[in-house]
């Protein structure tokens, strides 16, 4: 009669939206670059589609202009309350357009220096778990924000399906 092993157990993985040991809090530097952007404001609830909207109208400029992305699509936000946000949805380029810019349209810099380091995996919907827990560790560190942050999206939002977005989240420390 051969012994049976005892069944092990298998490990739980991980929550699925949980951020990985690292991704929560670290120290980053945000280098300044020229982006191409589109201003606007919105409601929480279609947040999404609004910023998905600026980068498409963004994206066809690019593409019709010739102009190479120069990193990853972000979004700054400059001001949130409960209810929406005014905010700047960018993308990085490789050389300052030369023509005049349309439909809202503007190029600038993106904002530079020390800032800590999200990361948020999972649908735009889910975000405020995020920077609810953002906003804890802020205090717990006892460390103050500016009043913006940034979103750079490292899964393209106009082609990933919205429950496997990965967005990093940087906030610009005082």
């Amino acid at each position: 009669q051969s012994q049976q092993p005892a069944p092990q157990a298998a490990p739980q993985p991980a929550p699925q939206n949980a951020p990985a040991p690292g991704e929560f809090g670290e120290d980053a530097t945000l280098p300044a670059k020229t982006v191409v952007y589109v201003k606007g404001s919105g409601t929480w609830d279609k947040a999404f589609d609004i910023i998905s909207g600026s980068f498409k109208k963004i994206k066809t400029y690019l593409d019709k202009e010739g102009i190479k992305p120069d990193g990853l699509a972000m979004t700054i936000f400059t001001a949130t309350d409960d209810t929406g946000f005014e905010y700047q949805a960018g993308v990085p380029v490789t050389e300052e357009p030369k023509g005049p810019l349309e439909g809202g349209l503007a190029v600038g810099k993106s904002p530079e220096g020390k800032a800590l380091k999200f990361i948020h995996r999972g649908s735009y919907d889910a975000m405020d778990s995020t920077y609810e827990a953002i906003t804890n560790f802020l205090d717990e560190k006892r460390l103050e924000a500016r009043d913006l942050f940034v979103e750079f999206y490292l899964t393209d939002p106009l082609t990933t399906p919205e429950d496997n977005l990965v967005i990093e989240v940087y906030v610009p420390i005082k």
